[in-house]
C-alpha cells in the first residue's frame, strides 16, 4: 500500500488538490470549519496521512503545535518546510509517537487508503494509543455515493460505467473509475461503527460538502463566486442529515479518546 501510494503522489499536485476544483474549495472550507469546532485552543496535533502540510499549515496559523506524519517522502520534505511544522515519513498502522503523547489526532486520508478493514482498525488503535485521554480523533472518508453524484452530474454515467458505480456503492471498494487510486468508500454509519469499535465516544459523523459539490464542478471555477455562499448553506443545514449526509463526497468523524 505504502508503495502504490509513493508511485501515485510522486509528482502529483497534491498541494493544490483542495483548490483547483470548486468541490476541493469546498472541502477545504467545511474541513475547517468542523475542525475548529471542536479545536478551539492551542492544541498538540498529530497529522496522520498530513500530505504536503495543505491543513498542517492553516493549524500552525491558528496556534496549534503540529507534527505531520506521511508514508511519502516527497510530502514529508515539502511539509516539513513550512514554518511551524515538523514532519516525518511513517504509517498509520505503526505510528513513531508515543503513547498519551497527543491531543488530537487527524486522520484526513489513511481511512480510505486502507482497503483492508483489519488494517483500517489497526490505524484507529494506533490513534488511540497516542492520544491523551479525552484527546479528539477527527478522520475523513470518502463517500461510496461519490462517483454516481460525480458522473451523472457531468454526463458520463452510462451503460459501461454504470456496473463499477453500483459495485463501489455495494460494497465501498472502489476500482479507480473516476481517476484515483484503488480506495475504500464509506458510508456515514460503516464510519461511525469501525470508529466505535475502536473504543471512542461520543462520536459525530458529518457530511464535509454537501449534496451542492456536483453543482459546483459541473459549473466551473469561474461560477464559484456565485454559488459558494449558497453551497456552504445547504453543507450545513444538511450535515448530519441521516437521509442526505451520504451525498457529501467526503465524510468526517470527530471522537473523542476512552482510555
Amino acid at each position: 500500500m505504502v508503495s502504490d501510494l509513493t508511485q501515485h503522489y510522486s509528482g502529483s499536485a497534491e498541494d493544490d488538490r483542495l483548490t483547483r476544483t470548486p468541490h476541493g474549495r469546498l472541502e477545504f472550507l467545511r474541513t475547517q470549519e468542523l475542525v475548529r469546532r471542536v479545536l478551539r485552543r492551542p492544541q498538540t496535533i498529530l497529522d496522520v496521512g498530513g500530505g504536503t502540510g495543505v491543513h498542517a499549515r492553516w493549524l500552525v496559523g491558528d496556534g496549534h503545535t503540529v507534527h505531520l506524519i506521511d508514508p511519502v517522502p516527497d510530502h514529508v520534505e515539502t511539509a516539513a518546510a513550512l514554518p511551524g511544522v515538523t514532519a516525518q515519513v511513517g504509517d498509520a498502522r505503526r505510528l513513531p509517537v508515543t503513547d498519551n503523547s497527543v491531543d488530537a489526532v487527524l486522520m484526513l486520508g489513511p481511512l480510505y487508503h486502507l482497503t483492508e478493514s483489519s488494517d483500517r482498525a489497526t490505524a484507529l488503535d494506533e490513534a488511540m494509543r497516542v492520544l491523551r485521554p479525552g484527546g479528539m480523533l477527527i478522520a475523513a472518508a470518502v463517500s461510496r455515493y461519490l462517483s454516481v453524484l460525480e458522473t451523472g452530474a457531468d454526463g458520463r454515467l452510462n451503460d459501461e460505467l454504470a456496473p463499477a458505480v453500483r459495485a463501489v456503492i455495494a460494497t465501498g471498494d472502489y476500482d479507480g473509475h473516476v481517476g484515483f487510486v484503488h480506495t475504500h468508500w464509506h458510508t456515514a454509519e460503516e464510519l461511525r461503527t469501525e470508529v466505535q469499535v475502536a473504543g471512542f465516544g461520543g462520536i459525530e459523523v458529518y457530511g464535509i460538502e454537501g449534496p451542492a459539490w456536483p453543482t459546483l464542478d459541473y459549473a466551473g471555477l469561474h461560477a464559484l463566486p456565485s454559488l459558494l455562499t449558497a453551497a456552504l448553506h445547504c453543507a450545513r443545514l444538511l450535515e448530519q442529515d441521516p437521509l442526505l449526509i451520504n451525498t457529501s463526497a467526503h465524510l468526517l468523524a470527530i471522537a473523542r479518546a476512552q482510555h
